[in-house]
């Protein structure tokens, strides 16, 4: 009897070798970080429809008050519970349906990430709000990517991905239409694989953002949805319900009488 081949590095393994990364130090501490940096951002964000598309392993939308909140998996993320699969450069949602997407790592690991961000400007609402995070090529974590690439020919996660510099990307957003609100800086600490020296350099994160934040390791991106020549008009979410006396009535009033 014939045994079964030996899988090699295929999509199976990667999405094991990716959660495995996700539950190391390193991996930890990233989810911590921008677990904190999601959780502020979309609070404030309000619509009717958010959208997550990978890095499943956090909730990004749990803070947001925004009522119809879905999941979204490349279709390699089959431990975590999804509303549906599919590829971020071809999304299955209709033109000007989402005020809110959620970008969490995806360019850099997107076969076609001009593609995805055409497809982001697609389905966003006008004024609606897009965040991405992604790798920053200059930093230590970006250094890293590269002496991986350099020592070994089989990356794994996250080394595998082709990190977008900031500037780039600003760019790429601005040709899309989008006008970026605010960029964040995170993880300024290395991506040690050790507890003790993660500890040790802990005190990176704060001296980092007085003097060289534009170093660390993930940046952190609000961007709007502008259309040219439109003013799009939404729910005032925070306006009080009009008083009965305040509503107009109809009146009756006799018909002419024909002379």
């Amino acid at each position: 009897m014939n045994s079964a081949p030996k899988l090699e590095y295929d999509e199976v393994s990667h999405v094991d070798l990716r959660q495995q990364w996700f539950n190391s130090i390193a991996g930890q501490y990233l989810q911590l970080q921008e677990q904190a940096l999601y959780d502020q951002a979309v609070f404030d964000l309000f619509g009717f429809n958010a959208v997550q598309m990978g890095c499943l392993q956090m909730d990004l939308l749990r803070n947001s008050r925004i009522p119809h909140r879905f999941k979204a998996s490349d279709g390699a993320e089959t431990p975590f519970k999804t509303n549906l699969s599919c590829c971020d450069d071809f999304l299955p949602f209709a033109e000007n349906s989402l005020d809110l997407l959620l970008l969490p790592h995806c360019l850099e690991f997107s076969a076609r990430p001009h593609q995805t961000l055409r497809e982001a400007a697609r389905v966003m609402m006008p004024e609606g709000h897009l965040i991405i995070s992604g790798f920053n090529p200059l930093s230590t974590w970006g250094a890293t990517a590269k002496f991986n690439r350099l020592v070994s020919k089989r990356q794994t996660y996250p080394w595998n991905g082709k990190f977008i510099g900031l500037a780039r990307l600003k760019d790429w957003l601005a040709l899309m239409g989008f006008e970026i609100l605010s960029v964040d800086m995170c993880c300024h600490v290395p991506p040690f694989e050790q507890s003790a020296w993660q500890n040790h350099a802990a005190f990176m994160d704060k001296l980092a953002a007085r003097c060289c934040a534009i170093l660390g390791g993930v940046y952190f991106i609000v961007a709007k949805k502008r259309v040219v020549g439109m003013t799009p008009i939404k729910p005032n979410w925070k306006a009080a319900t009009l008083s009965p006396a305040l509503i107009a009535r109809p009146t009756q009033s006799k018909p002419a009488q024909k002379k």
